[in-house]
């Protein structure tokens, strides 16, 4: 966002490859590795860290092969004072989409729909390029514009403008389409949440429900998620909550509560409310083959290039961090709210860390080096005098949230 260029998406190569193009697919140098003892007081640390730099509060729970560690440091809400905890409801953002993509390979499982089918097979005319697949959509290489640069070009004044609205997904997606792609189908890895507004097209178009029924029937019910809700486009979280809070791009500026708001500009990339114990419980138990066929999971898991040390599947990331080991997740970025969940190889071991910020750089950093702390413990880089770099969060868009 201006103001904070460091929050911008890492611009990717825009080069365009033919659509029939094999994507090379990146390997983790120990995909197996297993994790080293998590070491808690660096975790804790990195929490500190993103108090320091500018988050009212951040927390953490780790489930590690049947031994729940929460951490939890500042406040979630600046008026009252309450202090932030483990069993408080927040906004997601991007962990919706590993959502997202479950359900239809849930439908793919079903026979209901073919990851290799042109979007159009099912959505009749919505695209302009019936070349593009359902696959294209959920491993981000549709070249589908984010509607969200343009949303979002001033972070308080576009939030401010959406907070209450209510869009219908062809709203969102005919944004995008104003605008020339930014790859051939096939092309190039472009982060974007136009892939996922239509992802909920899907949804809706396959099975006659709405997402959240679909995120009911398939994902919340099955796996006892008491936290977890799709509220749209309602503005408030239920429950005890914590509340998030936007950094405006000029700098000295007070800091923008963000917690009501209908987050009808995401939808299905990005609406979703939930917990870390939820997640956490997610995460693992689509590693562990519980949400999808095991057929279904290897397609998830056939990875593109996504930035340094990442890599993209169908709704799912992958990290290589410093020690070798791979974790697999999503992070997520809405108005007041950073979350990062990921889980191992084997599921066994899932970490979700939030920070009730955004659009704040330094904050962003110091929580993704919670995932060092999680998984490779204290032989993490900072250990051995190594400085992990900075990043740009691949979830948010250079002028606005991308979720």
């Amino acid at each position: 966002m201006r103001g904070s260029a460091a929050l911008g998406v890492a611009l990717l190569s825009l080069l365009t490859v033919p659509a029939h193009a094999a994507t090379p697919e990146p390997r983790p140098a120990t995909a197996a590795a297993a994790p080293a003892k998590a070491d808690l007081a660096g975790l804790r640390s990195g929490l500190r860290t993103a108090l320091r730099q500018g988050a009212p509060g951040a927390m953490a729970r780790l489930d590690d092969q049947g031994t729940v560690h929460q951490l939890a440091v500042g406040v979630a809400d600046r008026r009252t004072g309450r202090a932030i905890g483990t069993a408080d409801r927040f906004r997601i953002g991007s962990v919706t989409k590993t959502f997202s993509a479950v359900v239809l390979l849930q439908l793919a499982d079903e026979g209901r729909l073919s990851l290799d089918a042109p979007v159009d097979r099912y959505l009749p005319g919505l695209l302009p390029d019936d070349r593009i697949t359902v696959r294209h959509l959920l491993s981000h290489r549709s070249g589908l514009y984010d509607y969200t640069n343009d949303l979002f070009a001033s972070s308080v004044a576009g939030f401010e403008a959406v907070r209450t609205k209510v869009f219908t997904y062809r709203q969102l997606v005919d944004r995008s389409l104003r605008h020339a792609r930014t790859t051939a189908p096939g092309g190039a890895y472009s982060y974007s949440n136009t892939n996922f507004v239509v992802a909920g097209m899907l949804i809706e178009k396959l099975t006659g429900h709405p997402v959240g029924t679909e995120y009911q029937n398939r994902i919340i019910e099955p796996l006892k998620l008491r936290d977890t809700f799709y509220v749209h486009p309602a503005t408030q979280i239920p429950g005890r909550h914590t509340r998030g809070y936007l950094t405006p791009d000029a700098p000295a500026t007070a800091l923008v509560d963000a917690t009501s708001q209908t987050v009808s500009w995401a939808q299905s990339a990005g609406a979703l409310i939930s917990s870390t114990r939820d997640i956490n419980t997610f995460l693992s138990s689509l590693q562990r083959g519980r949400l999808t066929s095991p057929a279904g999971l290897k397609q998830m898991r056939r990875w593109v290039p996504a930035g340094t040390k990442q890599a993209y599947g169908l709704g799912l990331r992958r990290r290589d961090l410093s020690c070798g080991v791979s974790v697999y997740g999503h992070t997520g970025a809405v108005q007041g709210y950073y979350t990062y969940a990921f889980t191992s190889d084997d599921g066994r071991r899932t970490l979700t860390a939030l920070a009730n910020a955004s659009n704040n750089a330094r904050v962003h950093n110091a929580m993704l080096r919670t995932l060092e702390s999680a998984f490779c413990g204290t032989a993490a880089g900072a250990r051995r005098g190594v400085v992990l770099p900075d990043e740009r969060a691949e979830d948010i868009a250079a002028a606005g949230p991308r979720t």
